[in-house]
């Protein structure tokens, strides 16, 4: 029997959106990403009575991950739904790694000689991303990351969540990054001193 303690993730198996547009999707993500068709469930409504019929397909994104679609027969996307062109409706996203930055270009060439608009390129700290959309307005990522997390990244990602749900619990301003900063200077600051 394994130990709750013990227990780890092996990786992510698939993230899963729905989708209002069948062909449009199988052709973005088989005919011009080229992810491999690998999987299809084809079910009466699951759970609550209103639950419609569905297709849910999936797609091979690499390692034995998969990103998946629902398609929900006779139905229409809700308005909550619907794109937007907004920093919070893009942060929910899908990001695929790559080994080399070579990789990383190479799929930007992919992808542009597919007709994909690519909506940026971006350096941030340690990876390197593109971004595109899907036909449904999905934001997408291909990430090339230059090196591993370490310690250091550990430690900062610790000193710096920390001080940032300490200020969102009340204890100071919360309106500007340099309040984290700050906190987390502080805190730096006190655990070399209990050195």
């Amino acid at each position: 029997m394994t130990q709750a303690s013990t227990l780890t993730f092996s990786g992510v198996h698939h993230t899963a959106r729905p989708t209002w547009k069948l062909q449009e999707t199988v052709r973005f993500y088989r005919d011009q990403l080229g992810l491999q068709l690998v999987h299809a469930i084809s079910a009466r409504g699951w759970g609550p009575a209103d639950h419609a019929d569905f297709l849910h397909f999936f797609f091979d994104s690499g390692k034995g991950s998969t990103i998946a679609f629902f398609y929900y027969i006779g139905t229409q996307a809700p308005g909550y739904l619907e794109p937007r062109d907004d920093y919070r409706y893009r942060a929910t996203h899908t990001a695929w790694q790559v080994d080399s930055r070579e990789e990383l270009m190479a799929w930007r060439e992919k992808i542009e000689k597919a007709g994909i608009e690519i909506k940026y390129q971006i350096r941030h700290e340690v990876i390197e991303s593109i971004y595109f959309t899907d036909p449904n307005g999905y934001s997408l990522e291909l990430t090339w990351q230059a090196r591993p997390f370490g310690k250091l990244d550990i430690d900062d990602a610790r000193r710096t969540i920390e001080a940032a749900i300490e200020l969102e619990a009340g204890s100071g301003d919360f309106s500007k990054i340099d309040a984290v900063w700050l906190r987390k200077g502080e805190r730096l600051l006190a655990e070399i001193g209990e050195k």
